[in-house]
């Protein structure tokens, strides 16, 4: 792989490299403005509006659910929200969908999402994502698959719960406990089982070793799906995530702004329950969805007591 692939280091272990050799290095940089903030998507000015003003550091432009096959967002759309707003926004492209990823940098994203949310594009291959000036983001479930996005360009990586808008956070504490946990298990191993590892994960060593050095993902890590209280972002923060998606379920509710800003006042405030206690307070209304299936749901009825 190019020396162009490297990656920036957090903290005063490195400092970002010359941006003439390492292009990778200014994305990763934009990237990491978005740390300790809250995403929120987005499918019309007015809530484009409404995010901003109630704190959202970004937010990432998609259609309104529709039958068939979800793919990226009107070009349109994006250039009017673009317009209305003054925070960054994101939109979102097929996972291999390099045309749609060349569209959306031609009307001025500053980020763009490769979304396995949409229908994908291309079974086996994902965007090279060095070949664009424009920021990516990528999706994850486990470890190994964060750091080969990161070996293809990825500047943040995202990982991903629930898929379905349906509130249900389990998923997402399952994915990025299984992130969390990986890299606590590297962090315990020798220079010999760091080989080892990386095989077993299927990814590239030099990601691995960093990943390793530095005691976490070596690009932003947001965390996406289910998340609809302030108490859930919290959580993901403690977690140890730098920041959270929102979907668009969060404007269901009668009052949009208070739900989002609460959750904004969570990510910031996410080891203080005295703040999460008031940003939790008059959210009353229940955000559309089921929490648990019957099959996951435990029989207590039938359990012994003691």
């Amino acid at each position: 792989m190019a020396e162009d692939s490297a990656v920036t280091v957090y903290g005063s272990n490195a400092a970002i490299t010359d941006a003439k050799k390492n292009p990778f290095s200014i994305k990763v940089g934009m990237a990491q403005m978005l740390r300790g903030g809250a995403i929120v998507e987005v499918n019309t000015v007015e809530q484009a509006k409404i995010a901003e003003s109630a704190g959202a550091c970004c937010v990432i432009v998609s259609d309104p659910h529709r039958e068939g096959i979800s793919r990226m967002p009107d070009p349109a759309l994006i250039k009017e929200i673009k317009q209305s707003v003054s925070i960054p926004l994101v939109a979102k492209a097929r996972v291999g969908h390099f045309v749609e990823a060349q569209i959306l940098e031609s009307v001025g994203v500053d980020y763009i999402d490769e979304s396995e949310v949409l229908a994908i594009a291309d079974e086996d291959h994902f965007i090279n994502k060095h070949n664009f000036g424009t920021p990516f983001i990528c999706g994850c479930r486990d470890l190994g698959e964060a750091l080969r996005r990161v070996r293809e360009g990825a500047a943040m990586i995202r990982t991903q719960g629930d898929l379905k808008g349906s509130g249900n956070v389990v998923e997402t504490v399952r994915s990025v406990r299984k992130v969390m946990g990986e890299i606590r298990r590297l962090n315990n191993m020798d220079e010999d089982e760091v080989f080892t590892f990386s095989k077993q994960i299927k990814a590239p060593y030099d990601i691995v070793a960093q990943t390793k050095q530095m005691g976490r993902l070596p690009v932003v890590h947001f965390a996406a799906g289910g998340i609809v209280t302030p108490a859930d972002a919290a959580l993901m923060m403690q977690l140890g995530c730098d920041g959270v998606f929102l979907g668009p379920e969060v404007f269901s509710v009668a009052d949009p702004y208070k739900r989002v800003r609460g959750i904004v006042h969570a990510v910031r405030s996410y080891n203080d329950p005295v703040e999460l206690a008031q940003a939790s307070s008059g959210l009353e209304d229940a955000v559309a969805g089921l929490n648990l299936g019957e099959n996951r749901v435990e029989p207590f009825g039938s359990a012994s007591t003691y």
